[in-house]
């Protein structure tokens, strides 16, 4: 029945969260058109002046969608239309943006590990420091590398009243098929205030998963997607910090972040079932799975420098993420030889992944009225430095281990032609430096070809790339309520370099000729094998990636809203090939659909939703064109249709309630591998009270559908149910 009424909710409500007024319907907030963003220029103006489609999740957002679910990957899946379904896990396996890579930043500094592109980076934001949310969607390189599909920058608190604050939120959620076997508590406790010219947030947060449930009331399994973690039995916390310094017109500030998380599973996955499950006879023997990274962020601002508003950002990222321990199977078909072909997995076939990361970042907003009345020019330049390697529990090297610097130099420009037509555009060039280690790639035993392929030497080198990337852009006031934007905007991706070398030897038949001759002779390949290829035979493309938009947005007061069409190419595309465990490069084309607008009906009620349309092919044959069955797989787009429609409703004396409905097509482009629709309906109800408290309860998948999560899924190509019923209790005090 759900299925029915989806098509009739989604097109009487479609809305956006994203563009709701901050507590209740007609409480004069300012218009979509006049918030701001920093994000899609690395200077703030309002969004009337971005001509790309972006979103901003204000704080009282943020707060109501944590009445849901406190879990930053939920946010953005239920409120960005571009944003793949979740996969509903610690991971983000699958988890695209517009059908491409995403660029995760926390006040400007990105996160991704772009030398190795490993996931778990969403999940681990903590929402309870987050003052908005920042969505530019579409391609840019103005951050550097990744942001091929979208940016998402989550800007962090800063102290602003003068006493000390203090909040404290605690919850627990639990599955109603046992809520005393998957009871997870929570709580969180912020400090901040500001003392003369200092201001500070302190903040401390804690979690514990246990056993989690899906829709036909089974325990699910503890890494469903075969390496990637999943959402029970973890312990995490997060440490933040800020303190800033503000005198006239400079500031200085620090901030510290620490985030650590610990899985430990009972039981392998049985990756034969429909869906996949627990194997209860099968004890887990490995290492935990552990995320323990230190994010250092410095910097100072002046609005009174001699050429602009200038700032000048240096930062330090410390990672590691390791995995959990996997073994051979149905969906695994390669792993690190232990010597016995009946049980061909080495008990150190677990890898962990080192990265450290800084910057230096320099950012100038100079006005050029003297070329053009209100003009300005946004320019400045980076410099980073990556150093990665992924090592097995044993201390051996599994990727090439790498070290990078690269500069780059940018200047963005904004011209008001008329009062009510502005032009944008601007342009980055960047310069990288890599140095590859040679490294002995481990014996690998690969099902698919019943074998195990003896060690080989990965001869490294040193090699440098470069990248020019453009964008322009327009924004017109059709009236002074509704605006028609249009851009052409380019990003770029370093191709995870890392994957590569992991399989190197065995990317290509010729690579497996090269290392290993005659011994494949069964495949073609001839001559004595010398066991050693070179990186500059594999060397990935980069990627660029060119994004063409154009939209349409407006506040009417009662009504807001925007929707936007694009399209999105690139020549050197990545693909993983979970059949053939290998990672691809080809000619790529995605379009799609994005729509969000919101009405507030009266005083009482506000109906909203989001709907987003993605598909995209490849050229998968490697013929040079783009055939008419050749679509990209599902783990680069696992839902072509995805949609959330709600209600918001505010009683008085306190009381408030939400219900939504979520809906994702799933996809049916790849024979053997389709993946089902689902409806879900989320409700939840608040209440306030006078000492500034208030106390929620939500439930997530009200009606316990059962359902395959259609992300998770196209991870491996097995089937992966999705969470269950679940409840989620509550309660916020400030004083």
């Amino acid at each position: 029945m759900l299925s029915r009424i989806w098509p009739c909710l989604i097109s009487t409500c479609l809305v956006s969260p994203a563009l709701a007024q901050q507590a209740s319907p007609g409480d004069g907030a300012g218009t979509l058109l006049d918030r701001l963003v920093v994000t899609a220029g690395r200077e703030e103006s309002s969004i009337a002046g971005v001509a790309q489609s972006v979103m901003v999740l204000e704080r009282d957002e943020i707060e109501q969608a944590m009445e849901i679910s406190p879990n930053a990957t939920d946010l953005v899946e239920r409120l960005v239309p571009g944003f793949s379904p979740s996969n509903q896990t610690i991971s983000g396996a699958s988890e695209t943006f517009r059908g491409r890579g995403v660029l995760i930043m926390v006040d400007g500094v990105p996160r991704n590990t772009p030398l190795r592109d490993v996931s778990r980076i969403l999940s681990m934001i903590n929402l309870d420091t987050v003052e908005r949310v920042e969505v530019v969607n579409g391609s840019s390189s103005l951050y550097g590398a990744g942001a091929t599909g979208g940016t998402i920058n989550f800007i962090t608190k800063r102290g602003t009243s003068e006493k000390p604050t203090v909040t404290v939120r605690t919850g627990v959620t639990a599955f109603t098929e046992n809520i005393g076997k998957s009871a997870a508590p929570e709580t969180s406790i912020t400090v901040e205030g500001r003392k003369d010219n200092f201001d500070y947030i302190f903040s401390a947060t804690g979690e514990l998963t246990r056993r989690t449930y899906d829709g036909y009331g089974n325990e699910m399994a503890s890494d469903a997607m075969l390496g990637q973690g999943g959402g029970d039995r973890t312990g995490s916390a997060d440490l933040f910090g800020v303190l800033g310094y503000e005198s006239g017109p400079r500031r200085f500030e620090v901030s510290v972040d620490w985030t650590y998380a610990e899985q430990k599973p009972d039981w392998f996955t049985d990756y034969t079932t429909d869906p996949v499950s627990p194997d209860f006879s099968d004890s887990y023997t490995g290492e935990p799975l552990e995320e323990n990274s230190k994010y250092i962020t410095a910097k100072y601002t002046d609005s009174a420098f001699a050429l602009g508003d200038l700032e000048v950002k240096a930062y330090y990222n410390k990672i590691f993420k390791r995995s959990p321990f996997t073994k051979f199977s149905a969906v695994n078909s390669m792993v690190y030889y232990s010597g016995d072909p009946s049980n061909p997995t080495a008990a150190f076939n677990q890898s962990a992944l080192h990265s450290d990361r800084a910057g230096l970042n320099l950012t100038v907003n100079t006005p050029t009225d003297f070329l053009f009345e209100g003009s300005t020019v946004t320019w400045g330049a980076d410099y980073t430095y990556d150093e990665t390697s992924q090592k097995l529990t044993n201390g051996w090297n599994v990727i090439s281990p790498m070290m990078q610097h690269s500069i780059a130099a940018f200047a963005q420009a904004e011209v008001p032609i008329t009062d009510r037509f502005r032009i944008q555009g601007g342009v980055r060039f960047d310069q990288f430096f890599l140095d590859v280690d040679d490294f002995e790639r481990p014996e690998a035993y690969a099902g698919q070809f019943g074998m195990a392929f003896p060690a080989i030497d990965v001869l490294g080198g040193s090699f440098d790339y470069n990248a020019f990337s453009f964008n322009a852009g327009a924004v017109f006031d059709v009236t002074d309520d509704l605006q028609a934007f249009g851009n052409f905007s380019q990003g770029y991706s370093l191709t995870d370099i890392g994957a590569f070398t992991r399989r190197a030897g065995l990317n290509t038949t010729a690579e497996a000729c090269d290392a290993y001759g005659g011994l494949l002779a069964s495949f073609g390949c001839g001559g004595m094998p010398d066991f050693t290829v070179s990186y500059g035979n594999i060397a990935p493309e980069p990627q660029l990636v060119n994004t063409y938009e154009a939209g349409l947005r407006g506040d009417w007061g009662d009504l807001r809203g925007s929707v936007s069409a694009y399209l999105s190419t690139s020549k050197d595309g990545v693909n993983y090939d979970f059949e053939a465990n290998r990672v691809t490069q080809q000619k790529e084309r995605i379009w799609g659909v994005e729509a969000n607008a919101e009405y507030d009906i009266n005083a009482m009620f506000t109906v909203g939703g989001i709907l987003g349309y993605t598909e995209g092919k490849y050229d998968e044959n490697g013929d040079g064109s783009i055939g008419d069955g050749e679509y990209l797989p599902n783990n680069r787009i696992s839902s072509t249709w995805k949609g959330l429609a709600y209600v918001n409703a505010y009683f008085g004396n306190g009381f408030e309630a939400r219900g939504e409905v979520e809906h994702f097509s799933g996809r049916d482009r790849i024979e053997g591998n389709e993946i089902d629709d689902a409806t879900l309906v989320n409700v939840a109800v608040a209440k306030s009270f006078d000492n500034d408290g208030k106390l929620s309860l939500a439930v997530r998948n009200l009606f316990d559908e059962e359902y395959i999560n259609p992300s998770a899924t196209a991870t491996r190509g097995a089937p992966v149910a999705g969470l269950g019923r679940s409840v989620f209790a509550s309660y916020k005090m400030t004083f």
